[in-house]
């Protein structure tokens, strides 16, 4: 349970918790350094969250950041999966910029040397970890130059047990540590809080459907009973049997039999993977009270984003690491309190990327970003200034995983998506603009042949420019 209080007192406080995120008249620039929280979760797609148009699923503390702040819709990572998503949050750099020379799942001595966390640390942040890392780092990088406070929560198992004989959720553990460090804070010096859930991954091991395969925090039991879960779209058998043989014999549709193939399943899988991001919805909002109480809500930046996104039983897949929309967007909000009121509730188009993040976290703590980021801040646009901004996007998957996770590369422009398998040398091209929901591979028709081969050489451009900024990895 969260101390004092469950969820739906939360839920129901909404009102009195979020509208005192700050009230329009005292929205002002302030010269101090803002303290940083950054929310990230695991396996959420861009449109999991109720401020993004979801029906059912409740997320009233982050819907409120981004009603008071600003979203993004067109959020993407550059590769789909958690330790190459972290790395790159952690780096500021594609995968096979970062990856070490010998093996792209490592990140490389140089770019660990430059990670975001160690520069604030480096300039007076007090900077804290607690969550889940999965990040992939050489020998030299030391936790303790990148963090003052550092605490793996893992899953497996989701509940803990304390010294008392009590369970504890993960996520209610990541929010006591949230809390602890909040409470023993200086007021004179800024600090960035990394709270990185393990929600909502499944529990691989344990194959149940429900509170077995997506465990729970037991303060969320109540929501969900009566809701009625609609089938996923894109259902059909015939839009999965469309799928080249080596996607429908990949990992994406071996999980999809672990949670999603019957209708029992899915139901009950559905309801547990909603209740857990209600429950970490929940201890958002009581860090946010916390912040409150502290008198640091007022000059504390909070970005909420995900690992990667998720198949949610569409297509006839479950998991990530694909080229579909699903699997690249994620969700992603920036509160900032300091945010004139016209330029709040914004929700944002442009192509933004998880490479982005640590750029921004430097730039509003006022430090210069190393030459080797590879990503932009985000502070522009937050601040409604006119800014050249990228029109196009290259995303890749590299880790040499087989048959079970295919390799690719590509590129996503505005209109176009374009996606080359390395085995077996399969290309997707996707007209987003007839075909939003990528039914439709137009690779071997002939009216679009002047726009495969502009997006091939594109792909080979921007291959070329990350590969050059690498430690001489490839693939």
């Amino acid at each position: 349970m969260i101390p004092g209080r469950t969820l739906s007192l939360l839920l129901l406080g909404l009102g009195a918790v979020a509208g005192t995120l700050l009230p329009a008249s005292t929205l002002c620039s302030q010269t101090a350094a803002p303290n940083i929280v950054f929310v990230f979760v695991d396996d959420q797609r861009h449109d999991s969250l109720g401020c993004a148009g979801h029906r059912i699923l409740q997320t009233p503390n982050i819907d409120r950041l981004a009603a008071e702040g600003v979203r993004f819709s067109n959020a993407m990572v550059t590769t789909s999966i958690c330790w190459i998503s972290r790395s790159t949050v952690l780096t500021g750099m594609w995968s096979r910029s970062h990856g070490s020379k010998n093996n792209v799942n490592v990140v490389s001595d140089a770019a660990a040397s430059t990670t975001y966390p160690q520069q604030l640390r480096e300039q007076g942040y007090r900077t804290g970890f607690f969550g889940k890392w999965d990040a992939r780092m050489p020998g030299s990088f030391d936790h303790n130059r990148a963090f003052d406070i550092y605490e793996e929560i893992d899953r497996t198992p989701y509940f803990k047990e304390q010294e008392d004989g009590t369970q504890r959720h993960t996520a209610e553990l990541i929010g006591d540590r949230a809390v602890r460090f909040i409470n023993t804070q200086s007021t004179t010096q800024p600090f960035c809080l990394n709270l990185w859930f393990n929600v909502a991954h499944a529990e691989d091991g344990d194959k149940r459907p429900g509170s077995g395969h997506f465990p729970w925090p037991r303060a969320v039991d109540h929501l969900y009973r009566d809701a009625k879960i609609p089938p996923p779209r894109l259902a059909d058998q015939d839009i999965f049997e469309n799928h080249p043989q080596f996607l429908k014999k990949s990992l994406n549709r071996t999980r999809f039999r672990w949670r999603w193939d019957t209708p029992e399943k899915y139901d009950a899988n559905m309801r547990a993977y909603f209740r857990m991001l209600s429950g970490m919805d929940g201890v958002v909002g009581r860090v946010i009270q916390t912040l409150h109480k502290r008198a640091l809500a007022k000059n504390t930046v909070i970005v909420y984003s995900a690992d990667n996104g998720y198949y949610l039983g569409e297509r006839g897949f479950a998991g990530k690491w694909s080229h579909y929309e699903p699997s690249i967007r994620v969700p992603l909000i920036v509160y900032d309190p300091r945010l004139q009121p016209s330029h709040r509730g914004r929700v944002l188009d442009q192509f933004v990327l998880n490479v982005d993040l640590p750029a921004t976290f430097l730039d509003l703590a006022g430090l210069p970003v190393p030459p080797r980021y590879q990503g932009k801040s985000l502070l522009p646009l937050v601040a409604g200034e006119e800014t050249d901004w990228r029109s196009d996007v290259f995303l890749e998957h590299l880790p040499p995983l087989g048959e079970r996770i295919p390799q690719w590369e590509g590129v996503k422009n505005a209109r176009y998506k374009y996606a080359r398998y390395f085995e077996p040398g399969y290309e997707f091209l996707h007209d987003l603009q007839h075909d939003p929901d990528e039914l439709q591979n137009v690779s071997t028709d002939p009216k679009y042949a002047h726009v495969l081969e502009q997006l091939r050489q594109r792909t080979n451009v921007l291959r070329a420019q990350y590969e050059a900024a690498g430690d001489g990895w490839r693939p």
